[in-house]
């Protein structure tokens, strides 16, 4: 039985994250390569946006504003039409609200702190060097991380699926 497209970004998400890091690039990529819409200024845009945000952990887990990302690619205002005559973003926000959802049922929130703490009991913060090292010997980069990042891109790729975007 051949893998469905969720299954197969969740795979991805998963085996980039342990290969490469940077949770929001690998929820980006994931989504990216399954659903063929590879664009690197998207990629390159997500840069910082790992650990929290410049790896400070007190802002959105990184592959859930990496899924984000794609959504908005995908579904989002355009600049050329900054006025939204058609609502478009509310369709995002819409969609948006379903990961969102996602995350707090499975996490109990979409911040990386939070986020650390369910999983992993404690929260690091990644920039300081020795804390960086503690949660990688915690299992961040083999377990922990890519499975959040697994199961972003999987629900992004159910979202858009559902709502007959891809």
């Amino acid at each position: 039985m051949a893998k469905s497209v969720a299954e197969k970004a969740y795979e991805l998400g998963k085996r980039y994250e342990k290969t490469y890091r940077g949770c929001s690039q690998c929820a980006i990529a994931a989504l990216q390569d399954v659903f063929n819409i590879r664009n690197d200024d998207i990629f390159k845009s997500a840069t910082g946006l790992s650990g929290g945000s410049a790896l400070s952990t007190d802002g959105g887990c990184g592959a859930y504003v990496g899924a984000l990302m794609v959504l908005g690619h995908i579904v989002g205002r355009e600049r050329d039409d900054f006025a939204d005559a058609k609502g478009v973003r509310y369709q995002t926000h819409e969609l948006a609200g379903k990961l969102r959802q996602k995350f707090i049922d499975e996490y109990g929130s979409i911040i990386c702190r939070n986020i650390q703490t369910k999983v992993m009991g404690r929260p690091y913060y990644l920039a300081d060097k020795q804390e960086a090292e503690k949660f990688h010997n915690a299992g961040a980069h083999d377990i922990h991380c890519p499975e959040v990042v697994g199961k972003a891109a999987r629900w992004m790729a159910e979202i858009l699926q559902d709502a007959k975007l891809v």
